[in-house]
């Protein structure tokens, strides 16, 4: 039987639950949340996303369920020939449904919206704990060319 197929669209305002839902089904971002955190937390920010039309966020939705998301930044630059840059991150697809080429669609559509665009690069942070991911990145042909540094600020 074939597997039903698998929509990309930005996301809506009622998908933030299952949006965080996917983010939190992984013990690194969990190990980062603040004991204050709420669902407001999460409307706002949607809010703030939605509205800036350099953002986009993403979900992949297979049979009704939302099974995947990612959040696209649109970024101008004076660098590379004032070209501008798509930064992808927040990349997650159900743990229950990895290994299935899900995560390759959902990146290769999110290239292809670069692509029309205009983008001269694709860009993107991991974790250095996310070894799989790496790899994956790596398949999809992403080149580890610069170090990232992370400043967090105290709340």
């Amino acid at each position: 039987m074939s597997q039903p197929p698998i929509v990309f669209r930005r996301a809506r305002r009622e998908d933030v639950p299952a949006i965080v839902a996917l983010l939190e089904d992984d013990a690194i971002t969990v190990s980062r949340y603040r004991a204050d955190d709420s669902p407001a937390d999460y409307e706002q920010a949607f809010d703030a996303i939605d509205r800036d039309p350099r953002n986009w966020l993403v979900v992949a939705e297979e049979a009704g369920a939302i099974i995947g998301t990612l959040q696209i930044t649109y970024i101008p630059s004076l660098s590379r020939r004032a070209s501008e840059r798509a930064q992808i991150e927040s990349v997650r697809i159900r743990s229950d449904l990895r290994s299935r080429g899900l995560g390759r669609q959902m990146m290769e559509w999110a290239i292809e919206r670069a692509k029309e665009r205009g983008c001269r690069l694709v860009q993107l942070t991991t974790d250095k704990r996310r070894t799989d991911a790496h790899r994956f990145y790596a398949k999809m042909g992403f080149e580890s060319t610069h170090e990232g540094m992370k400043l967090r600020i105290p709340t």
